[in-house]
């Protein structure tokens, strides 16, 4: 699916890339069509990630934190001179916009696949960029781009301006140094945490002030130019769906856009581009109001979501990078480019959508994605696992399990291949946004195009329910597979009277299933039949089931509708998975012993491993129910955590630098 223009004769013949995740596999897979040697670098954390697993060769360059390892640049560097690299492909983020990095790659002999440290350095600062534009006549949100990063100066900006304001981190991406603020007395406090998560992420503590448009889309134009004057664009990508500032799903093309804005825009990404002697692909990004647009920045690296762009114009990006760092000039024009089709990407995270979207970790339990074909890609950095645990989601890095591609003839049929292929995706282990994905692409809004940066809080109500007990047909389900469990090669224990399920001496009984709150399940089994008959608050089915061998899955019949699930168990805690549903349900096996449930009251724990930024509060202080307390560091992000009640401090457990574990107690309240 999209590399259309690959010939022999490659110049480079070994590749290092400096990166980890599907990223890196996809280029890999790239650099095998062209015949062309690969690299990996790791992490003690990557030691066994999948694309270590695929390069032809890797290098070990140090501990987890990406400090001491994926951004130092002379240990990347002394990698490829280890292995013989020609070039250095450094994928997205860490080194991707670093023009140290390129310069020390031109100094070093080796070939630097990105832009010319110029352009970098030109767009690196959001002021600058912005300052930039401004002389070339685009367009700009109203703003403060400047130097001065006084509080009290910008303080008085953002009131010229007019509230709402956003600040921004100058050197930043991917929202993190981004704070929205509603009025001046939150202001204070929102550049301080814009700064210091600017400081921790990029290095710069820099900041812009401007003005806040609440319902935008967020509309980019892919460019890509060549070292000879030729520069293209290829089309745009609206990533308007987002959630804390943060691209969730986008597609390729943007709904709902004149021909004539699209031209306008690309012509001004092309502008942009030339004006400051760009080489490779690079993303301009616009803030769309009606027909009205606004330079936000310019991404000088390939982005995430490149691949919905390859596949309605049947390019392959990597491939086109790798060409123009060899010299070549592009083999089309802007004429040549047709837009074909329409195409979605989703973005698989491990986060808590129920929970302001807070990122997580931990050991896939079971992953299944759908198969690929002209119509369904799949980009991953981590292992299907079929038969158990699959690979873990660090806490080191960003929580992006899988990218999730397709594309239709249409924006319709687009939609309708997404929804399918979201279905297929099971997964289990850390709290993922799968079930929040499904319920966006099956909204009516979504369906009609009415996209903007807000539509995740517009319809909050939709995408973000409220919780509610299982119905009855899962906690049939998930019974039947209690009972195909028995089945099982590796359950079986030898001793018959634990092996003999509902079966007695003069026939059979009722076997009985305790759900907790959410119900009790009755399976009998009618004289001479090995059916199961279903019953749960007076409704009952009528069932078959089956075990799948040694595979987490079972086939189960309910009321004449064939399923194939999976089931697993984790204490009382069970996870069941099929196409289009996912369900924790607790199971009260009277077999099993089970510690007292510790309830959380009367503390404040750490919602997941991280470091410890700030404590607010001292022993003895009085908190109100929603007041900040404690910021965590995690993920490349900062959580504010608050209290989860009125109350008196006891005791303070955690100081600021202090790495605290998931569910550690911060705080005791009396």
């Amino acid at each position: 699916m999209g590399a259309v223009l690959i010939v022999q004769g490659m110049k480079i013949k070994k590749i290092l890339i400096a990166n980890r995740g599907e990223i890196t596999c996809r280029i890999i897979d790239t650099c095998r069509a062209l015949d062309i040697a690969t690299v990996a670098v790791y992490s003690d954390a990557d030691r066994n990630a999948l694309h270590v697993e695929r390069a032809d060769a890797a290098v070990n360059i140090g501990p987890a934190p990406a400090r001491e390892s994926y951004l130092d640049m002379t240990k990347i560097i002394a990698a490829a001179k280890e292995t013989g690299a020609d070039a250095i492909h450094p994928g997205y983020g860490f080194l991707s916009e670093n023009a140290a990095f390129a310069e020390l790659c031109e100094k070093s002999g080796i070939i630097f696949i990105g832009p010319p440290a110029s352009a970098i350095r030109a767009m690196g600062g959001k002021s600058e960029a912005k300052a930039l534009m401004e002389k070339a006549g685009v367009p700009l949100v109203p703003g403060y781009h400047g130097d001065k990063q006084d509080e009290k100066f910008l303080a008085a900006e953002a009131e010229k301006i007019g509230y709402p304001v956003l600040i921004k981190a100058s050197a930043g991406g991917g929202g993190k140094g981004m704070r929205i603020v509603e009025s001046a007395k939150d202001f204070s406090d929102a550049l301080a945490g814009a700064k210091r998560e600017g400081k921790t992420s990029f290095g710069n503590d820099h900041v812009l002030v401007e003005k806040y448009l609440g319902n935008p889309r967020h509309v980019e134009i892919q460019v890509f130019a060549d070292s000879h004057g030729n520069t293209v664009y290829l089309f745009e990508r609206d990533c308007s769906i987002q959630r804390r500032h943060q691209k969730v799903l986008e597609e390729a093309p943007a709904p709902g856009i004149s021909e004539k804005t699209r031209q306008q825009m690309g012509e001004a990404a092309v502008a942009a581009a030339k004006a400051i002697k760009y080489v490779g692909a690079g993303t301009v990004e616009f803030l769309l109001d009606g027909d009205k647009f606004y330079f936000m920045e310019m991404n000088t690296r390939l982005q995430v979501e490149h691949p919905v762009t390859e596949l309605i114009t049947g390019l392959d990006l990597v491939e086109l990078q790798i060409r123009v760092a060899e010299g070549e000039k592009l083999s089309f024009t802007q004429k040549d480019l047709k837009i074909n089709g329409h195409s979605f990407e989703a973005r698989l995270y491990a986060e808590d959508p129920s929970n302001n979207f807070l990122p997580g970790a931990g050991q896939i339990k079971f992953l299944r994605f759908p198969l690929e074909s002209d119509v369904v890609r799949i980009d991953t950095g981590v292992r299907e696992a079929p038969f158990g645990n699959g690979d873990a989601i660090s806490i080191h890095y960003d929580p992006m399990i899988a990218k999730i591609i397709v594309w239709g003839k249409d924006r319709a049929a687009a939609i309708e291949n997404l929804s399918q292929a979201l279905d297929e995706t099971l997964i289990a282990g850390p709290k993922t946004n799968i079930a929040f994905l499904r319920r966006l692409a099956a909204h009516s809004a979504f369906a009609k195009g009415d996209v903007s940066t807000s539509f995740i809080k517009k319809y909050e109500k939709d995408l973000l329910p409220q919780a509610v007990a299982p119905d009855q047909k899962t906690l049939a389900l998930a019974t039947l597979g209690l009972i195909a469990a028995r089945e099982k090669p590796e359950n079986a224990s030898g001793d018959p009277w634990n092996d003999l399920g509902a079966w007695r001496i003069g026939g059979m009984v009722d076997d009985r299933f305790d759900f907790g709150d959410a119900g009790v399940v009755t399976a009998s089994y009618p004289r001479g039949s090995s059916k199961p008959e279903i019953s749960i608050g007076g409704k009952k089915f009528t069932a078959e089931v089956s075990s799948s061998g040694f595979d987490l899955s079972f086939d189960a019949v309910l009321d004449g509708k064939h399923i194939n699930a999976v089931l697993l168990r984790d204490g009382r805690h069970m996870t069941l998975l099929h196409p289009g549903h996912h369900a924790e349900l607790a199971y009260l096996d009277p077999l099993a012993f089970e510690a007292e449930d510790d309830t959380g009251r009367g503390k404040l724990t750490a919602p997941m491993p991280g470091k410890v930024v700030a404590v607010r509060v001292n022993v003895g202080d009085a908190v109100k129910k929603g007041q900040p307390l404690v910021i965590v560091e995690a993920m490349k992000m900062e959580h504010t955590i608050t209290a989860p009640a009125d109350g008196v401090v006891a005791n303070v457990n955690a100081k600021p630098g202090d790495q605290v574990d998931e569910k550690l107690e911060l705080i005791a309240f009396k």
